[in-house]
Formats: structure tokens, sequence, C-alpha cells
């Protein structure tokens, strides 16, 4: 007995010795395994409350605008390339950078028209891609125009590696934007106003919700159905076919209310004056959906200005002269 007793400690010290050396000496990809979990966790665990739009603007403070690098000498305007540092995560420390076009006619202290694009693949975006010739159009008739190209686009600093915070983002943008205008020397001081395209409508209803904006504000074919529904519409679109997007929306909506992201649900805090322009046969946003839009609009105290174009595309391009003409007197007779 005592003999069997030593071997079994034997067998059982011999075990321990071989399984330390032999784990000293296992590769490493069950530490990377367990690192990617934890990132996993971490991203899944993100706090999006900051970014809902009833509390956004009071955590989203003025950034630093800096005019820089001239880009052309117009015959009416100059073009600048600008920089905004700024924090885009509510109630964070951590400041990031942003690039964009900036118009500034000859003429000034001018009125500013805050130009807010639709989506554009980053592989093909160059800086005042999606406002440039409208941007050109109204500098040329004397408005300040400022065109950001967000977070991992242009010259900026790398968007989050999230695909809803980098959406919210957009929002921290164009409020810290706004909040930093007064440092344009050449601003007037009294006039702003919005213009929006396609997802930038979006962004811009955004930005009139959560800080309850007047400006005057006007709308190209804007994407008006809520949110988050507004992003799963186009997700065939996605090289996936909107796995990913479906998945990391599965996991926000398990911690959040996704309703408090989305302008839609708060019609009451829309009173900006606005123009909305909407081509007939576009293919991107459905008219029903500004038919929608512009009616909750009625409903409440903001009296929307619609026009709709019959056979007309997205860009509004078979009526993009009336189109831009109709945005320039709207803005012409909004100012102080």
């Amino acid at each position: 007995m005592r003999v069997k007793s030593m071997a079994t400690t034997f067998i059982i010290l011999l075990s321990f010795v071989i399984g330390f050396i032999l784990g000293n000496k296992m590769p490493q990809t069950n530490i990377k395994e367990k690192d990617t979990s934890v990132k996993e966790k971490e991203e899944n665990s993100i706090d999006f409350s900051p970014y809902y739009l009833e509390f956004i603007s009071d955590k989203i403070h003025e950034g630093v605008f800096r005019v820089g690098e001239k880009l052309s000498d117009g015959e009416n305007f100059k073009s600048y390339l600008f920089r905004l540092e700024f924090k885009p995560r509510p109630g964070s420390n951590t400041t990031k950078m942003t690039t964009g076009l900036i118009n500034i006619p000859n003429v000034t202290p001018a009125p500013i028209v805050v130009m807010i694009r639709g989506y554009v693949d980053q592989k093909i975006y160059s800086t005042g891609v999606g406002t440039r010739k409208m941007a050109e159009y109204l500098a040329s008739r004397g408005f300040i125009t400022i065109a950001p190209d967000f977070l991992g686009y242009g010259g900026s600093d790398k968007e989050s590696e999230n695909i809803f915070e980098t959406r919210f983002q957009t929002y921290s943008t164009v409020i810290a934007l706004g909040k930093s205008l007064s440092q344009i020397s050449q601003w007037d001081g009294k006039n702003v106003f919005i213009w929006g395209h396609s997802n930038g409508g979006q962004i811009a209803l955004g930005w009139i919700v959560a800080q309850k904006l007047d400006y005057p504000t006007v709308l190209w074919a804007p994407v008006t159905k809520p949110f988050p529904y507004n992003v799963l519409y186009y997700t065939d679109e996605s090289p996936d076919g909107g796995k990913l997007i479906r998945q990391n929306l599965a996991k926000l909506e398990e911690h959040h209310d996704a309703n408090k992201f989305s302008f839609a649900t708060y019609p009451d805090r829309i009173n900006a004056p606005i123009q909305v322009h909407q081509g007939a046969a576009d293919q991107s946003v459905p008219v029903s959906w500004n038919d929608k839009f512009v009616a909750t609009l009625r409903a409440y105290s903001a009296k929307p200005e619609y026009y709709i174009y019959e056979g007309d595309d997205h860009n509004l391009s078979k009526n993009w002269n009336v189109v831009a003409e109709r945005t320039f007197r709207f803005f012409e007779k909004k100012l102080k």
C-alpha cells in the first residue's frame, strides 16, 4: 500500500512539473483570444446615452476653429481649408480634429450657412464633395459657407471604431461647430442658416432638435424616417448585406432607447423655418417619407415650404437651378 501511495504521489508531481513546463512554452494564441473577447465586451458595453438628443447639447462644447490653407481665389469669394478641434464624445476630455471647406465672400461681414452633406464612400471622398456646388453658389451671392468633412473623412482624425458612435458623433460635430462660429471674424454675428442633403438632412434635424434651434433650414431630399429604420433601410447596400449593422444595433438596443437618438421622436422641438425639396423619381429617399415628415411638421407649430419635382432624382439634377434659386431666396428673406 505504501509503494502504491508513493507511486501515485510521484505521478501527480510529475504531471504538475510537465504541465508547468509545457504551459510556459504554449503559443500565445489563448492570450490574444482573451484580449479580443475583452475588447468586444468593452465595445458592447459602450454607454451611448450621452448621445441622446435630449442631453447631448449640454455636454458638447465650443471647439477651436482655425482657417487654414487657401484652396482657391474666385471672383466673388475665396475658399479655404478649415480645422475644428473639439471633443466628440459628450463628457469626455478626448479631443479630435475635423477638417472642412469654408468659402468666404469678398464682402464681409456676412451671414453663415452650415452645409451638411449626405453619405459619400470614404474611398472616393475629398473635402467639399457633396456640398461644393451649392456652397459656391451661395458664396458667390454673399454667404459664408462652411462644410465639415466629419471624422474619418478628408484630413480629419479617425472616426470611432463603433459604427453607431461614428454616426452619433456627426451630431457632436455640428453642435461643436455651431458653438464655434463666433471665432470666424468675417461672420456678421447674427445670421446662421443650415443646408442639408440626404443623410445630411437627418443630421441637420438632429442638430435642430438637440439645441431647439430656430436657424432657417433648407433640406434637399432629406432622410426623414426615424432611427434606426433610416439605417436599416440601406443595409442591402453594405458588402455583407447589413449583417454587421444589425448585430451592432441589436447590442445597442439591449441597453438603450433607440427613439432617443431620433429627431423624429421630438417634432415639438422643430420650430425652425424649413424648406424641403424632393424629387418624385428619387431612388434613394422615397417621396412618401417627406410627405409624412412635412405633414407631421404642419401638425405642430412649424409651417414648412414643400416642393416636389416630377421626374427628378435624388440630387435634383433636372431642376437644380430652380432649387438653388429657391434656396437662396429662402435664406435671403430670413436675413436679420
